[in-house]
């Protein structure tokens, strides 16, 4: 089960809650991108981020030199990822909402020192973005290693909400003229872009072509 901690628990719509640790993992194994939140300097910062979960650790990496990574490491942070499933359109503006699934993980964010801790994290964020990829491309060289810095969050303080399903109006706007429904919000791969510059006759590999 997920933890019922004061930052995770819901204070509103909490009947869109979940407890089920099953529905925080698929939240976030079907994302691509996360938000970073780190306070720098005594400001928030917000950034954007790629990330891989290997069981109930979450992994972010980035420049060593990279105000985020390095304000985070040993800090309390804040990550986020969220779905955008469609657009609720209500016979109400007031009444107007989104369907999605998001998480939201806190803790305290630690550096990975150990190298192989190291290597499976930065396995988890390539394979996150590209299946397959870790296998396929060159591995990263002990100056490109030097230069990268991974930080570790544990998922045990995370919470999960979701909406999905149809505009909820006032009982008395159900009469009215004025369309109501869903826009689904649908993401798609489109077809590999070879660089232009790939050596000799390079075929498209398959876990890039076939996604």
């Amino acid at each position: 089960m997920l933890s019922t901690t004061p930052r995770t628990t819901l204070g509103r719509e909490k009947h869109r809650g979940s407890t089920d640790r099953n529905d925080l993992y698929e939240v976030l194994d079907s994302g691509l991108i996360c938000h970073l939140g780190v306070v720098v300097d005594g400001h928030p910062m917000v950034v954007p981020t790629g990330y891989g979960r290997i069981g109930d650790t979450l992994y972010l990496h980035g420049s060593t030199g990279a105000r985020s990574l390095r304000a985070g490491q040993g800090q309390q942070v804040c990550v986020t990822v969220t779905h955008l499933d469609g657009i609720v359109l209500a016979r109400s503006v007031f009444n107007h909402s989104v369907n999605y699934r998001s998480a939201v993980v806190y803790g305290e964010a630690r550096l990975v020192t150990d190298e192989q801790e190291r290597m499976d994290g930065l396995r988890a964020l390539t394979e996150q973005l590209a299946p397959g990829q870790w296998d396929y491309a060159r591995r990263p060289t002990r100056k490109e290693l030097a230069a990268t810095a991974v930080l570790a969050l544990s998922l045990e303080e995370a919470s999960v909400k979701v909406r999905s399903g149809a505009p909820e109006d006032e009982e008395e706007d159900y009469a009215l003229p004025v369309w109501a429904g869903v826009l689904p919000v649908v993401s798609s791969w489109g077809a590999p872009v070879p660089d232009p510059v790939l050596a000799g006759d390079t075929a498209t590999p398959a876990h890039i072509r076939d996604r």
